[in-house]
């Protein structure tokens, strides 16, 4: 299948999961699902690992999981509901591809980091993929995971930071001056390989299949909401369900691309 109409079909099942669950998280899922769809698909090997520390985008996550016949469609019926496995944020350890429960931001690149440290002790081979949000560079445990990992110089971690500007309560900069060009400015100071790509664009998700001889950072230009045109760059989108007629909306929107 051409990534193209993976990207649709995923999109499409992304919002049906969320529409039947009558629950919200759409826009940053949105923002993230053509990156993690693409590392699934198209770079990760056998003896590698993802993490998803902004856990909030756990159904993005379902439906890469899903697309790879990971999680059925049966499965994806219980996202949301009492005694799934499927919750909001990912619960760890029913399946092998999340190994961590996450969302309680700032947590997901020190697990990468130590998970990097566990592989290099037992001689285990792999690289990890640590998918972060921009907002969640707020939090100090990240600055202390970014100590680490440039002291060890991990070069199996790959950190990929989804920067669609927009967080719980505004825009990122407004909220903490924090935007792509001050990401990079913190991230130039270390010993890293730094990256900015379209997270949308397959041409440049490419870049993610890249090893190197040192730790990576990849500042993702996003777009909340991407692919349905009311939710695009629209914070409110970090929260709001579907009902019906945005459901249709959207659903027409995506079937059009």
């Amino acid at each position: 299948m051409i990534f193209s109409e993976l990207q649709k079909q995923a999109r499409l099942r992304l919002l049906k999961m969320h529409f039947e669950a009558k629950v919200g998280h759409i826009g940053g899922n949105l923002s993230s699902l053509d990156a993690m769809l693409y590392l699934h698909h198209k770079v990760m090997q056998k003896e590698d690992h993802f993490i998803l520390s902004k856990g909030h985008a756990a159904g993005a996550l379902y439906i890469a999981l899903w697309s790879l016949g990971k999680i059925s469609d049966e499965q994806l019926l219980t996202f949301h509901k009492d005694q799934t496995k499927l919750a909001g944020h990912p619960v760890p350890n029913w399946i092998a591809e999340i190994p961590f429960a996450t969302g309680s931001l700032g947590h997901g690149l020190g697990l990468a980091c130590g998970m990097s440290v566990g592989n290099k002790l037992q001689n285990k081979e792999g690289r990890i993929f640590c998918l972060m949000s921009d907002g969640e560079w707020q939090e100090g445990s990240n600055f202390e995971a970014l100590v680490f990992l440039n002291h060890q110089q991990l070069k199996n971690v790959t950190v990929i930071i989804d920067c669609n500007g927009l967080q719980g309560f505004g825009t990122t900069e407004e909220i903490a001056s924090l935007n792509l060009k001050k990401l990079h400015e913190i991230f130039a100071v270390f010993n890293f390989e730094i990256t900015e790509i379209n997270g949308h664009e397959e041409a440049d998700l490419k870049k993610l299949s890249r090893a190197a001889d040192r730790p990576q950072i990849f500042l993702m230009n996003t777009i909340k909401g991407r692919g349905v045109s009311f939710m695009e760059n629209q914070m409110q989108w970090h929260y709001l369900p579907l009902d019906d007629e945005l459901y249709n909306r959207a659903k027409k929107e995506i079937e059009n691309l």
